[in-house]
């Protein structure tokens, strides 16, 4: 059985431009997590538009394992669509990240910088990675892992929803085991630049419950936040029980 708990905050900035859904059906069950792109405009739009798609894909959808690649390209068509009808080429972009599964396996798709950690026995056993100049560098043994975080490209992301695809920019994962995992976790970059992966398992290992895991690394996020123009921040914490 899933388990799940949700938070989303503007943090210091005038706008949320993040939204998130969940939805479930029998034994299957989703989420999918949008971060629109502030300095292109109409990032909150495109984030809403974005998460609504794939909720409404998820309830049409027969087959779950076709579930990511419908609900990727649905949001991509019609953001393009509003995009068009708005004279709003230039505007409208967003990350996203969804989970879904059918209680024996599990599908992950990610595009942008949006993240989802996989946990199990309290570790991380791994996470998507970003589509950004940062994570590159990392992959290329140029920086850290760890610098990721506050590297000064870190904002500029390499792919997101709703720019001219010339072939399907979003990442799936191979099906996984949902079994081998107990926990998961969606989040922003304005969730993830704030708490370190140490906290998270640490956190994880002394929580009761899954409300109390993400309001423990809310709380987190808001400390490491203060006194500084923080981004809005979102997150979906999931348990597998």
């Amino acid at each position: 059985m899933l388990q799940f708990a949700t938070v989303t905050n503007k943090g210091a900035r005038e706008i949320n431009e993040d939204s998130l859904s969940v939805f479930k059906s029998g034994e299957n069950f989703g989420c999918v997590l949008c971060d629109g792109l502030g300095g292109h405009g109409m990032g909150d739009k495109a984030s809403k538009l974005v998460s609504e798609v794939f909720s409404d894909v998820f309830y049409k959808t027969e087959n779950i394992k076709d579930f990511l690649d419908c609900a990727f390209c649905a949001g991509q068509e019609i953001l393009r669509s509003e995009q068009k009808r708005l004279n709003a080429q230039n505007k409208m972009k967003t990350t996203a990240v969804s989970m879904v599964t059918d209680g024996n396996e599990l599908f992950i798709g990610h595009i942008g910088d949006s993240r989802l950690y996989c946990f199990s026995k309290n570790k991380i056993k791994m996470r998507t990675l970003d589509h950004s100049v940062p994570q590159m560098l990392a992959l290329a043994h140029d920086i850290k892992e760890s610098e990721i975080r506050f590297h000064r490209d870190r904002n500029i992301v390499l792919r997101v929803m709703g720019i001219e695809w010339e072939n399907e920019s979003y990442e799936l994962s191979k099906p996984l085991p949902l079994k081998k995992y107990s926990a998961f976790l969606l989040c922003s970059d304005g969730f993830w630049e704030l708490i370190d992966e140490k906290k998270m398992c640490d956190f994880l290992k002394t929580s009761g419950s899954v409300d109390e895991w993400l309001e423990m690394m809310t709380d987190e996020v808001k400390r490491n936040g203060k006194n500084r123009n923080a981004d809005n921040f979102s997150a979906i914490a999931v348990f597998n029980v």
